[in-house]
């Protein structure tokens, strides 16, 4: 029987891990339902997440091996390219970047 930990992060520096034990041939569905994360994440279904095994997406049929990690993922609220550029903005050009910290007397860029 695939032993399987399931992985789910309700919050910022919060993990929640589940681990379960599937029949031959168990589903990365199976795995989730089996886990309990659906009375977790109060009324989500299964088929509406983000699934991944080891970091990479995944469908909820992809059949699991043993010692597979399920990822549950939820959804980003920034993107993280507009968040960088804000971060950019808010320090300034002078304060961040390659080049910020040059030793007294040098050329610019260098």
């Amino acid at each position: 029987m695939p032993r399987v930990t399931v992985c789910w992060s309700p919050a910022p520096r919060e993990v929640l891990e589940w681990i379960v034990q599937l029949p031959e041939g168990g589903t990365v569905r199976d795995a989730v339902l089996a886990s309990g994360w659906p009375q977790a994440a109060s009324g989500t279904s299964v088929d509406e997440a983000d699934l991944g095994v080891w970091g990479r997406r995944c469908t909820p049929d992809q059949v699991l091996r043993d010692g597979d990690r399920v990822e549950v993922y939820r959804g980003l609220l920034v993107d993280p390219k507009v968040a960088r550029r804000e971060r950019f903005r808010k320090q300034g050009a002078r304060t961040a970047g390659l080049f910020a910290k040059r030793r007294p007397g040098a050329k610019p860029g260098y």
